[in-house]
């Protein structure tokens, strides 16, 4: 008979050891590792590669005052989510329960990404309420994450945690693959020929003009998050409940004190959490800007930039299935160094690749109206993402499966609320930077180089941290 481990078994190995506990069956862990199927649209298709960089082209006045007010967006929801996750992480340890919050939040998900259908082109009224819908939506699709996350150590056991880390970001860049497909070969056209990338009229009678097939990757986002985190709530089983959510407030909080009291004395764990505090708002900073970066840079559109999210969401999901193995074999900290080392170089080199030049080489520019990706200098962008797509998720993953060997056992949800808190609690200090250097400069070149620092002193802290 398969069962889930008490929380009396998690909270102590003395009770029932790793080899002793049991685990769900194959059908719980596929449906668990499609949450990052069901949630990657909002990150490939709004934050990324479709709706950003539309906003910043042809909602904004100027893709530099979009690339600041983007920026300064993500940052708002960026401080909300940094200091409510480790109280809320608190509570669900408390309380037992994950899916009710994971429930709860994927709500605001739905509800602040079906709301960017409003974001029409050309009308500044409309950015303050988009903005604020993109929050809601990013506040929504974070903290589901945090307490999808804390399932993973009663799914597999502790060898496995890294193939199981791995496969899910893999599972959720196929997911943001597809998703991408179906918005550029039938849905996002082009103003100028009306055609979709598969050289389709939209479906839907999606009007071009209006860029409609851009506005609607948010409707799209939330049906299919409702649709694909079905599963998760269906076959893969939850912690037993074990106080009501008044007690489980007072004894949650309670948890956290001690926990953040206890940190000081756990190095390893305090650093590594510092250490993703820098190298994640680094990384999420470069995904966020990356689609906007290159509008500005190189003109590129909506077909364009989701042509080059896919090649990237391949890159990633190669990285990220790579990752999960190389994981278990070397262990997460290896994973983590080498992809961050990887993120550096490869920004350092986008850095200094304009539409013509190429370290300081010059090369001819895109001709307007050309092949795609036909300029030199869009080629060697090209290449440069990927490397940066590939590492994007071993990085990730490698850093949930390193928590997961440094936390206790019985406060998991809670220090991945934790986890979220260093993931989050200065992740608005990347986009203001990029967003008020980018304003005071007026080069989104200047805005975006200040992650090469996020990227170094990340690794220079997490080489302190001992497995």
């Amino acid at each position: 008979m398969t069962t889930i481990a008490s929380d009396t078994d998690i909270a102590s190995d003395t009770v029932m050891t790793d080899t002793e506990r049991t685990y769900p069956p194959r059908t719980a862990v596929v449906s668990w590792i499609f949450f990052d199927w069901a949630a990657q649209p909002y990150f490939t298709l709004i934050t990324t590669f479709v709706f950003g960089p539309y906003f910043a082209t042809s909602v904004a006045p100027d893709p530099a005052t979009g690339q600041s007010l983007w920026g300064f967006a993500m940052a708002a929801a960026g401080m909300a989510i940094a200091f409510l996750s480790p109280v809320l992480g608190a509570i669900a340890d408390a309380a037992g329960r994950r899916k009710p919050w994971i429930a709860a939040f994927g709500a605001l998900l739905v509800l602040g990404s079906s709301a960017l259908w409003i974001g029409k082109p050309g009308d500044p009224a409309i950015i303050p309420p988009l903005l604020a819908a993109v929050a809601l939506a990013s506040i929504g699709a974070e903290f589901a994450t945090v307490f999808n996350n804390a399932m993973m150590p009663t799914l597999v056991p502790p060898e496995r945690i890294g193939r199981l880390s791995g496969n899910g970001w893999a599972t959720g860049y196929v997911g943001g693959i597809i998703s991408l497909i179906i918005v550029l070969g039938f849905l996002a056209a082009n103003p100028e020929t009306g055609r979709t990338l598969l050289g389709f009229k939209p479906l839907f009678g999606l009007d071009p003009a209006t860029h409609q097939g851009d506005r609607i990757t948010g409707p799209l986002t939330g049906l299919w998050f409702i649709v694909f985190v079905t599963p998760m709530f269906l076959f893969t089983p939850d912690y037993p409940a074990k106080r009501p959510v008044r007690e489980a407030l007072r004894a949650g909080l309670a948890q956290l004190k001690q926990s953040l009291g206890e940190l000081p004395r756990q190095k390893s764990l305090a650093t590594f959490l510092l250490a993703n505090m820098i190298y994640t708002d680094g990384l999420v900073s470069l995904f966020a800007f990356g689609g906007i970066y290159a509008a500005g840079t190189f003109g590129w559109h909506t077909i364009q930039i989701g042509t080059f999210g896919i090649i990237l969401a391949i890159a990633g999901t190669f990285g990220a299935w790579l990752g999960g193995k190389l994981d278990d074999r070397l262990g997460p900290k290896r994973v983590i160094a080498g992809s961050m080392l990887v993120l550096l170089l490869s920004l350092v080199a986008i850095l200094l690749v304009d539409k013509d030049s190429i370290l300081f080489i010059k090369v001819a520019p895109p001709e307007p109206g050309g092949a795609l990706f036909a300029g030199a200098a869009e080629r060697a962008y090209l290449v440069l993402g990927c490397l940066i797509g590939a590492a994007g998720g071993p990085l990730q993953a490698a850093s949930r499966t390193l928590l997961i060997r440094l936390a206790p056992k019985d406060r998991i949800a809670q220090y991945f609320g934790l986890f979220a808190l260093t993931g989050k609690v200065t992740s608005f200090i990347g986009p203001l930077l990029i967003g008020a250097i980018t304003a005071g400069t007026a080069s989104q070149k200047a805005g975006m180089g200040v992650l090469v620092v996020f990227f170094a002193a990340g690794l220079a802290l997490l080489v302190r941290v001992r497995e």
